[in-house]
């Protein structure tokens, strides 16, 4: 059972030579509750299906077109029993913010609540239609106007656009705003500035909208080197692309100054509000000069993350940017207090100036509803609460673990909502990848790791405000006992994780040589393929 199977994955279920599993081999591959699962092309029949469909009528007239299938799909089908036991079983080889701590650092993971998913699952949001009359979604529209005056409110931003779909999403929002702007005044230009402390998405994202991206220094605090940038200023550069707080775990605090100096040099801020959480309801960012920011509505307000979606990222925007923002946008009537979601066809008396649309619609309906739904569970007291909280938990796992851990940042001040390591002083060739694959084994998805460069090794770590201290003090005797292997040069780890459902990669052939795609194998001259016939 410990031969490849057909999709090129090594089970590794039996006793492992290493002797880290006792007990004799399975039969079945299976060891107790950790259930072997093969793929479905594996396990499937073309014959097959869970449900029960009509037989085509022969003589039926063909609507088709030329259209119709020229030979088998090619899928398999199982019953629904089969279906159900394949996914539950894939299902608990993931591991998920249901199932413990996900200390990722700039991608916040934190507790959904509940009530949020409640809220997001009645009838009247969850069974409409982006395509229903505007007069018969009133209550959705309503719920989108407040939760983008929640949003400007909490950034002290004047217009906000809500259609984004994802962070990322919405920083090319952001880009193009600028650019629409200076393009609008006859001065296009073709640099964009990001500190080395920036998320990572803002370089590819100014690279995206075809501008050159030139990076900026970190000094050796861990934030912006203001003179360099300040020095580099022109009239080629459209934005700087800023975050704050950075990716070091620490504030802008010279913000202001560097905004201004932007504006006068005739540019324009952009804020990456991934890390929002550590300061909401505590800074506005419109105080600060940010022109643009987009808002992670998974990170900050608790919305489901990871899966690839449903996403969302809304980018407030300065008076200077709001007439470049995109279509479709929600607008109130005062008058009759009705909602209209403004198109095309009034861009002239709304949005002459903008930039287009971003998406097919209006953005992600049910993650804004669970995003209001937090936002008036939380109120503003709650919600500034939960930047407290976040940020007074990673300065207390950046102080439990700063003896023993390197954090070139610890004499700079307090943390924000995440703290910052390096591998310095590892022994016997261990590094941070060694760690984080240790980590699997204690029970936790890894940190961020190898994110920001600035740092050799780094590894950065968000506990959120969600976690308990006993979670936290658990994480950490996790974290002191594996630095402490690393320290001494246990080899043990180097083939670490020894528990997982799979063993660790062979990441040189994973890279140079993936298997993406499951190949049926070869049949026989004559013979039916896998997915032709009622066999496994």
């Amino acid at each position: 059972m410990n031969a490849p199977n057909k999709s090129g994955w090594k089970p590794a279920m039996n006793a492992a030579d290493d002797g880290m599993h006792n007990g004799p081999a399975t039969t079945t591959g299976n060891r107790a509750l950790m259930l072997e699962e093969p793929l479905l092309f594996e396990i499937g029949h073309a014959e097959t299906t869970g449900v029960d469909l009509p037989e085509l009528d022969p003589a039926a007239s063909n609507r088709l077109g030329g259209f119709e299938r020229k030979e088998p799909i090619g899928l398999v089908g199982l019953t629904e029993p089969e279906t159900v036991r394949h996914y539950t079983r894939l299902s608990r080889q993931n591991f998920g913010i249901d199932l413990g701590f996900f200390p990722l650092g700039s991608c916040t993971m934190k507790h959904n609540p509940r009530l949020n998913e409640k809220v997001a699952r009645m009838p009247g949001f969850a069974d409409i239609h982006p395509l229903a009359p505007q007069s018969s979604v009133q209550g959705a529209l309503e719920v989108i106007h407040e939760l983008g005056e929640w949003l400007t409110t909490l950034t002290g931003m004047p217009a906000v656009a809500m259609s984004p779909k994802a962070g990322a999403h919405g920083e090319l929002c952001g880009i193009l705003a600028i650019r629409a702007a200076h393009e609008a005044r006859g001065d296009a230009r073709e640099v964009v500035l990001v500190p080395e402390s920036a998320h990572g998405t803002n370089p590819a994202t100014a690279a995206f909208a075809n501008y050159r991206v030139e990076d900026i220094p970190a000094t050796p605090e861990g934030r912006v080197d203001v003179e360099a940038l300040k020095a580099r200023l022109g009239p080629d550069v459209a934005a700087v692309m800023i975050t704050n707080p950075n990716t070091c775990g620490l504030f802008e605090k010279d913000f202001r100054e560097i905004a201004d100096a932007v504006h006068d040099a005739g540019g324009y801020v952009y804020c990456d509000g991934a890390n929002f959480n550590a300061i909401v309801g505590k800074v506005r960012p419109g105080d600060l000069g940010v022109d643009a920011m987009h808002i992670n509505l998974h990170k900050t307000f608790s919305t489901p993350h990871g899966g690839g979606g449903p996403g969302s990222g809304p980018v407030v925007l300065s008076e200077a940017l709001a007439p470049f923002a995109p279509l479709p946008f929600v607008r109130k009537d005062e008058e009759t207090g009705t909602f209209e979601l403004v198109e095309e066809e009034a861009r002239e008396e709304t949005r002459g100036q903008t930039f287009g649309r971003m998406t097919a619609f209006h953005g992600q309906m049910g993650m804004f509803t669970r995003a209001l739904t937090y936002m008036l569970s939380h109120g503003a007291d709650g919600l500034m609460q939960v930047a407290e909280d976040a940020v007074l938990n990673a300065n207390y796992v950046l102080r439990s673990l700063e003896d023993v851990l390197h954090a070139p940042f610890a004499d700079s001040g307090p943390c924000m909502h995440e703290a910052l390591f390096g591998d310095k002083d590892f022994a016997g060739g261990l590094t941070t990848l060694d760690v984080a694959k240790g980590l699997i084994d204690e029970g936790y998805h890894p940190m961020t790791v190898y994110f920001p460069l600035v740092v050799h090794g780094a590894m950065l770590v968000e506990p959120t405000e969600t976690e308990s201290k006993a979670a936290i003090d658990q994480f950490v005797t996790a974290m002191r006992s594996l630095v402490e292997r690393a320290m001494a040069g246990d080899e043990t780890l180097k083939q670490a994780p020894y528990y997982a459902p799979r063993r660790r990669l062979d990441e040189t052939a994973a890279a140079r040589k993936p298997k993406l795609a499951w190949e049926e194998p070869q049949s026989p001259s004559g013979q039916p393929a896998l997915s032709e016939q009622g066999g496994r």
